[in-house]
Parts: structure tokens; C-alpha cells; sequence
């Protein structure tokens, strides 16, 4: 039997990738002003321009007197939020395969470059971008499943299907929330596809099967991860969003709404800086769980028992997996 460190944990997974984005921390304040920081501010931005858009009456009652400018702010309403799907896509495309590639990297103590990390993208973008959609579409099929057969099953468990009896709705809420559970044990069971694709150069549904096999025995903290990470990112994205109420000609309206928009979008850049590298040490651990790690680390250094090496004045530590 397998007596794993006590650090393979969430807390454990928090600590060890803080400590390789401090090590090289100028390499990842670069991967972040170039990918994350724009990505962020995007998040921010967009619901603040819907809202502030959304808040204007006279707009829209211009509109509504004009056939053609209605037909035109009706194909821009629809192409805004395309245009932000792919710029959000792309840019998370990007960070994901150049933070995972350095902190893979930095897990091992080898340098770690800017011109390298961009230049894995060549590799990586594309098998990302297609085992991203591969999961979207498992992810359709399920609830597209979970919608027809509703309905179906509602009638062989003896409900009337009246769409406003309040047992129709009660029976709808459950099955939500039964599909809810669904797809977050998915999240859970595919928590490190990302980043087998970056590391292993797997892509499609391969990446997908890889991290099922790899996440047990650590559900528990991929779970706690997201949970963690869509909380505090969610929050901070609430919190710095809002419409932009004042006059562009009031200089300190428009002072104060700039700088909280960068300063929202610094934090949320930070935690997911954080939330990618500890995705990247999620895999290495689920690795030493299923004593893959060992192998690599000896051909890597050569010893039975491997401290990865830092920066000066940075805590080394140890991984490794005693057979009992």
C-alpha cells in the first residue's frame, strides 16, 4: 500500500504552486499582463457594458421608430456576445497552455522561458481548442438528453405533465439538480484534460478518459479547487462589474471607474494565474498517487529521494511515494 505525503491535499496543491509562481515569479507576471490580464478584464468589462447598455430608454425608443436601425442593433446585440465568446476562448486557449507548460516545468526546477512557453502554443492551441469542444459537446448531449426525456419520465412515473402543475416543478427542480450533480462530477472527473493535452500531447476524448483514470483518489480536491477558485473569481467579477452610471465628461467618475476595473482585473488575473498552476501541481500529485511520478522523477535528477530545486531563499521540498 502506497503512504503518500501529507501534503497531497488542497492545501498542499495551493502552497507548492504559490511557491513555483513566486520562484519565476517575473516569467509568470509576463504569461499574466500578455494572456490573463486582458482575459480578466474582459470578464469585468463585458457585463458592465451590457448593463450600461441595457440602461439606456432613449436609446431604445429611437430605435423603435427606425425599422432599419432596429434590424441593425438587433444584429449587433447578437454578434457582441460571439465576438466575446471568441475573444474569451482564445485567450483562455492561450493561458492555459502556456501557464500549464511553465509550471510543469517549474515543478521540475528546469528553467523556464518566455519565448518557450509562447512558442509551445504552436503545439498546443489546436489539440486544446478540440478536446475543449469535444467536452462541450458531451456536456450538449447530456442535458439535451436530460430535456426530451423529462418529460418521458415523468409520465411513467405517473405525473401529469401539465407544465404548471407544481408537481411538474417540483419534479423538474429535482432532476436539475441531479443534472447539476452530473456535470460538476464531470468537471471534477475532468479537471486535468488541459493539461494532459499540454503535457502528454494527447487530445479529443483521450485527455478526457486520462483524467477519469488519474483524478482517483483526489476528487475530493479538484472538487474543493473549483469550488474555491469559482467563488472568489465569481465574487470579485460581481463585485468590480456594474454600469458605468456618471457622464464621461465627470473626470472623477471616470477615474474611479478605471481604476476599479483594473484593479478588479488584476485581482481576478492573480487567482486565475493561481488556478491554473494548481490544476498543473493537481496533476503532478495525482500522478504520485498512482505511482507514475516516481519513474519520472528519477530519470529527471537520478536519486531515490529528489528535492526539487528553487530559487535561493525559496522552502525546497520533497515528493515522493513510499511502498509500505
Amino acid at each position: 500500500m502506497a503512504t503518500l505525503d501529507p501534503t497531497l491535499n488542497f492545501w498542499g496543491v495551493l502552497f507548492e504552486s504559490k511557491q513555483i509562481i513566486k520562484a519565476h515569479s517575473r516569467h509568470f507576471l509576463a504569461l499574466t499582463v500578455i494572456f490573463l490580464f486582458p482575459l480578466s478584464f474582459s470578464l469585468i468589462i463585458y457585463p458592465t457594458f451590457q448593463t450600461t447598455l441595457s440602461s439606456q430608454p432613449k436609446h431604445i425608443r429611437i430605435l423603435l421608430s427606425h425599422p432599419t436601425q432596429i434590424s441593425n442593433y438587433s444584429h449587433q446585440t447578437l454578434a457582441l456576445p460571439l465576438i466575446f465568446t471568441l475573444y474569451v476562448s482564445i485567450f483562455s486557449l492561450c493561458a492555459i497552455g502556456t501557464i500549464t507548460y511553465s509550471t510543469y516545468h517549474g515543478f521540475y526546477g528546469r528553467p523556464v522561458k518566455l519565448a518557450s512557453a509562447i512558442k509551445s502554443l504552436f503545439y498546443s492551441f489546436i489539440p486544446l481548442a478540440i478536446t475543449t469542444i469535444f467536452s462541450q459537446i458531451v456536456v450538449f448531449i447530456i442535458c439535451a438528453s436530460f430535456a426530451v426525456l423529462v418529460p418521458q419520465l415523468a409520465e411513467i412515473l405517473g405525473f401529469d405533465v401539465d407544465y404548471n402543475s407544481n408537481y411538474f416543478l417540483g419534479f423538474c427542480v429535482v432532476v436539475s439538480v441531479i443534472l447539476l450533480l452530473l456535470l460538476v462530477r464531470l468537471q471534477v472527473n475532468w479537471a486535468l484534460a488541459c493539461v494532459i493535452v499540454v503535457v502528454e500531447s494527447k487530445w479529443g476524448f483521450e485527455p478526457l478518459r486520462r483524467s477519469t483514470y488519474l483524478m482517483k483518489g483526489m476528487r475530493p480536491v479538484s472538487l474543493y479547487l473549483i469550488l474555491f477558485f469559482g467563488a472568489v473569481i465569481g465574487v470579485s467579477v460581481w463585485i468590480c462589474s456594474g454600469s458605468f452610471s456618471g457622464s464621461f465628461s465627470d473626470v472623477w467618475k471616470c477615474l474611479s471607474f478605471v481604476l476599479q476595473t483594473v484593479l478588479g482585473s488584476s485581482i481576478v488575473a492573480m487567482f486565475l494565474l493561481q488556478n491554473l498552476a494548481s490544476n498543473t501541481v493537481l496533476y503532478m500529485y495525482c500522478k504520485a498517487l498512482r505511482g507514475e511520478l516516481a519513474g519520472a522523477i528519477a530519470e529527471e535528477f537520478a536519486g531515490e529521494y529528489v528535492t526539487l530545486p528553487f530559487d535561493d531563499a525559496k522552502v525546497p521540498h520533497v515528493v515522493f511515494v513510499a511502498q509500505a
